[in-house]
């Protein structure tokens, strides 16, 4: 059976982490596409345009198929895959979470700098907003006025939303459902609904 939900941050949020006077600003965001997340990667080098880094990580899709790390300069590997780790642990996805690096002058290390890009992202995703979501499906159901009464109430047992509907010779309607349940529903109805 296909995966039909997801979790993912339903706000933005912020976390912090400070490492021999280096200081770590962590920002999450929700983001359905890469054209978000270079919309909020921009903003964040705008608004902190004296900071040395901007690592960022991002995990997009309900089976997280697009993700990418950037180091933004740092050693490889100390900045966007601890970040990436941090997002893979909570188990989200369509979520992108950037750290702003501010340098206090006293080099880190690799592992101490791996560690410090490690906790301020966990910080900003243990004080975001989690939710869960679900991949839905969308279907135009045609019937003749006849069949109105079994068809709503296969939608009200479904519990079905209806996105719109209309009539010409025949009652249109389109709704929404959760994709696992789309089967199910189908099932239920009359051989004279035309599903589209």
């Amino acid at each position: 059976m296909e995966k039909d939900e997801f979790l993912t941050i339903s706000a933005p949020s912020e976390g912090f982490y400070s490492e021999l006077r280096s200081k770590f600003l962590a920002f999450s965001y929700h983001v359905a596409d890469e054209k978000s997340v270079k919309c909020e990667i921009s903003e964040l080098k705008r608004k902190f345009h004296d900071a040395r880094h901007v690592a960022y990580a991002y995990i997009i899709g309900v089976e997280g198929n697009v993700c990418r790390a950037s180091d933004d300069g740092e050693p490889s590997g100390t900045a966007g895959r601890p970040i990436l780790g941090q997002i893979k642990s909570v188990g989200l996805t369509d979520t992108l979470v950037a750290v702003v690096r501010y340098f206090g002058g006293v080099k880190l290390g690799t592992s101490r700098l791996a560690e410090a890009y490690k906790l301020a992202a966990a910080d900003a995703l243990e004080k975001s907003e989690k939710k869960m979501c679900f991949v839905e499906e969308v279907l135009t159901l045609r019937f003749g006025y006849e069949r109105m009464t079994a068809v709503m109430k296969a939608v009200k047992d479904a519990g079905v939303k209806i996105v719109e509907n209309g009539y010409d010779d025949n009652c249109i309607l389109k709704v929404s459902m959760r994709k696992s349940v789309v089967e199910s529903f189908c099932e239920c109805l009359d051989r004279t609904i035309k599903v589209e």
